[in-house]
């Protein structure tokens, strides 16, 4: 990738010898760090070097009459205003210049401090525009115009108000194993931000557990960016998720691609195993027959923290575990308690986040 910004925009931090010397970095280190678990080779799933994101964050910054994307410095050194940013996907890289243009021409830049960029693979785009002021009837008609104009969605946020030009989401599909699957994105939830890699990741998933049969059992189930692949794996899929807006798109993405053999809980995980080992009784479980899953397997996508101990000992209850995590450091940490019981049979790097130090990796455990 080829950005004038290189050293100075804390959004890339390794960019010395270029993609390769970056990825080349990043499996050395995570090779070590894993030697005492794992001494095979790590399989590696590269990243395009350039446009990967589709989903993307930009300070607004003012200057005199003109306004700005900003970026926080790599030395801490303030901002810096970028007029290109050759990370995000071509959909998002042709719209963001224009985007400015309309919105100086508007006149809706007053109290305008962020932009937000959601895009699907083929070009869908909502651009939640961030203000420190209230939004009134006049701005949604200007925005209405930009929105026609650019042919994108718009929404417009500020302190207790969410103004929706459109739509609120976009439906992305993804292609895994030569089949077609379609998800809604909600603004500002969390979806993978490098959708081909994310691609990846499932397919090698979906890979690990060829040879499983059963029931699945996956904890941190997000908005089912793997539930659903998986349910055509399995005979049923119990998943569980916190967070309620990630429930209800994993409960409408598994419609949109007609399944109908999940059923989704939501609970934290330690929750959920105080449930499933009768220490408490939840409402939320009164409709789910948990005798009726023969659950050999599971599937865990924890967040940056990683799992607890608790969490680790109830997943080392069963015989395969899949594990997918956003951080190396805690996944280390946890592979301390599962690899007692377990030999690790796989383990994948996936260049999520390319010139940066962040990596997700993967690992497939069976127990001995």
């Amino acid at each position: 990738m080829d950005c004038k910004y290189f050293g100075e925009c804390g959004a890339c931090r390794i960019y010395k010898d270029g993609y390769e010397g970056q990825l080349s970095e990043k499996l050395e280190i995570n090779r070590d760090r894993f030697l005492n678990f794992y001494k095979k080779d790590i399989s590696v799933f590269k990243s395009s070097d350039s446009h990967y994101r589709s989903r993307s964050e930009f300070k607004i910054w003012h200057k005199d009459d003109d306004i700005y994307y900003g970026m926080n410095h790599l030395q801490h050194k303030g901002v810096v205003l970028v007029d290109d940013c050759p990370q995000v996907n071509e959909f998002i890289h042709a719209l963001m210049p224009k985007l400015l243009i309309s919105i100086i021409d508007k006149d809706i830049g007053y109290k305008l401090f962020g932009a937000d960029f959601l895009s699907s693979n083929s070009g869908e785009i909502v651009v939640s525009l961030i203000y420190h002021r209230k939004l009134d009837e006049q701005w949604q008609e200007k925005a209405t115009e930009i929105a026609k104009e650019l042919g994108i969605y718009i929404i417009g946020r500020s302190r207790k108000q969410k103004l929706i030009v459109g739509q609120d989401y976009i439906t992305e599909s993804l292609n895994i194993q030569n089949e077609v699957y379609r998800f809604k994105y909600i603004e500002n939830s969390f979806t993978q931000p490098n959708s081909k890699v994310n691609e990846q990741m499932i397919s090698w998933a979906l890979k690990s557990i060829s040879d499983c049969d059963g029931d699945l059992l996956e904890l941190y189930c997000g908005a089912g960016n793997f539930t659903i692949p998986f349910a055509k794996k399995f005979n049923k899929v119990l998943a569980t998720e916190i967070s309620k807006p990630s429930i209800n798109a994993a409960k409408e993405n598994m419609l949109l691609n007609d399944v109908h053999n999940i059923e989704f809980v939501r609970m934290s995980v330690e929750e959920f195993v105080q449930a499933l080992d009768g220490k408490r009784e939840f409402r939320r479980m009164n409709e789910i027959d948990i005798n009726a899953y023969n659950i050999n397997t599971i599937f865990v996508d924890p967040p940056r923290s990683g799992m607890d101990e608790a969490s680790c000992r109830f997943a080392s209850r069963y015989d395969n575990i899949l594990y997918i995590s956003c951080n190396p450091e805690t996944l280390a940490r946890d592979l301390d308690i599962l690899a007692k019981t377990h030999d690790i049979m796989d383990m994948a790097l996936f260049d999520q986040f390319p010139y940066t130090h962040h990596v997700e990796m993967g690992v497939k455990l069976i127990k001995r």
